[in-house]
């Protein structure tokens, strides 16, 4: 089966992005120790946060951003008068988890001397561990700035590979073992949570080091992926040689694209380029019974059951997503950002059900109301309040 999918990448019209020098050398954007760069009891990255200058005005720290370094001189009020918040009480989360604080790993000694000798890397750090133990739900964000965990991940890995995968949970079937697979850890559906109950050794299977694009056939306008690369690196890779995907999830910086086919996900975009389910040609997922893959590698066949469907939503349940082949298109030439004012919210969204009706959206569109209005004209120095509380704007994005 391997033999066949190393041929297929040198089939005619696919650019074998794999073997180039150019793809080995590039390293993905979430490091193996996440905790670094990223918050460990929050969102984003730890650079970057709103603060209180000495003017006591909101800025945005860090570089990253078009906001970064910015002032935004009227969220302050906005936020007083909308959330009765007191800014003299501070009340800072938790400090940082040690060893001692967390649960100790449950070890399975055959297993963690298999793994030793196979050389695929791990660690049983306990930062590590925590940091794969949840999601993003305000359940999780809580339980790390004001409370604590049962149980969290007993080991981490981190496979390079599709080959790698299969070594992994072929020892987890061969030791009894559970795997919870890992992308972005922007799930909000408690899916990484570990079952205080369960009294096996938890593996979290962190995906983030296979980031590569495999293949990209420009003919036939499809690529195929390692499941742990993030939205952000795949518009930039592909845009460098003249493409898009244009699924983009609020998540997009930090998910992956196996944790959108595991979560069924959508997107801003989904107008024109469609859900992920719209997107996916092929998907080879590791399961413990081997790799699970169609036969045709073709967008759509009318011979029997689908096995995306059942892939497709499966949050991790049936396998590891390790390498989708993905619909691509050329990048747009013409990007074009607007808005449409209406008198009472009604209006809007009459203008929602005739722009459905005539099948013409454009690749996103939003009916915002007045608070969604107001709050974001507080990112600008210049407020029309007596504008906007008469107003509602439908925001629309086009791409041609």
């Amino acid at each position: 089966m391997l033999n066949s999918i190393e041929k297929s990448r040198k089939c005619h019209g696919k650019v074998d992005c794999h073997s180039t020098s150019s793809q080995s050398s590039v390293t993905g954007s979430l490091p193996k120790r996440r905790q670094d760069l990223l918050k460990w009891n929050g969102w984003g990255y730890k650079d970057t946060e709103f603060i209180l200058n000495e003017k006591l005005q909101v800025e945005l720290t860090g570089t990253r951003y078009k906001l970064s370094g910015m002032v935004l001189p009227l969220l302050k009020d906005w936020m007083l008068n909308n959330f009765n918040v007191n800014l003299d009480y501070v009340r800072p989360a938790q400090p940082e988890f040690s060893a001692a604080d967390l649960p100790s790993p449950v070890i399975n000694k055959p297993f963690l001397e298999d793994l030793q000798t196979s050389g695929l890397e791990h660690s049983l750090d306990c930062h590590d561990r925590l940091f794969r133990a949840h999601g993003h739900t305000l359940n999780e964000i809580w339980a790390l700035r004001e409370g604590s965990f049962n149980r969290i991940p007993d080991l981490v890995a981190w496979p390079t590979s599709q080959v790698e995968v299969m070594q992994m949970v072929q020892l987890a079937n061969k030791h009894n073992v559970v795997i919870i697979p890992f992308g972005g850890g922007t799930s909000v559906t408690q899916a990484l949570e570990c079952p205080s109950t369960e009294t096996r050794m938890i593996i979290s299977l962190d995906t983030s080091q296979m980031h590569k694009i495999l293949w990209l056939d420009e003919e036939n306008l499809t690529a195929c992926l390692e499941s742990g690369v993030t939205g952000k690196e795949i518009e930039q890779r592909l845009a460098s040689r003249g493409f898009c995907l244009g699924h983009e999830p609020d998540s997009y910086e930090f998910s992956t694209l196996g944790g959108w086919v595991a979560t069924r996900a959508s997107g801003m975009k989904k107008n024109i380029y469609g859900n992920i389910e719209d997107l996916v040609v092929l998907v080879r997922t590791v399961t413990t019974r081997g790799l699970l893959e169609k036969s045709c590698n073709a967008p759509r066949t009318s011979s029997g059951p689908d096995l995306h469907h059942a892939i497709l939503g499966s949050e991790g349940t049936l396998g590891v997503v390790t390498e989708v082949v993905v619909k691509i298109r050329p990048l747009p030439e013409c990007q074009k950002y607007g808005s449409v004012v209406f008198p009472c919210f009604q209006d809007g969204v009459s203008c929602l059900r005739e722009v459905a009706r005539q099948r013409c959206a454009p690749a996103s569109i939003r009916l915002v109301d007045n608070e969604q209005f107001v709050f974001g004209k507080n990112t600008f120095v210049v407020l029309m309040c007596g504008y906007c509380a008469i107003c509602f704007f439908l925001l629309y994005c086009c791409a041609f």
